[in-house]
């Protein structure tokens, strides 16, 4: 419980666009996620408002790392919302 709350105080972001996909993320896709493509969402995350907004629109592709399948996923869902 304690993490799902830490996951949601970081899915408030600044701009309106990107917290409407992030909430509804949360709500319909966050309970299917493996714990591996949950920690590649907390590093999407961490991404900039900005950033995170444009591999979300598709400008831009998410960082490169270990966890590429699992973020290529969580993308492609956040990508479908």
């Amino acid at each position: 419980m304690r993490d799902l709350d830490r996951i949601r105080w970081h899915c408030r972001r600044g701009l309106l666009e990107l917290d409407l996909v992030l909430a509804r993320f949360l709500e319909q896709r966050l309970g299917e996620l493996s714990e591996a493509e949950r920690h590649a969402f907390e590093r999407l995350l961490q991404c900039s408002d900005n950033d995170l907004w444009d591999i979300v629109t598709g400008r831009l592709e998410p960082p490169a790392g270990e966890e590429g399948a699992e973020a290529a996923r969580i993308v492609a869902l956040l990508r479908g919302i």
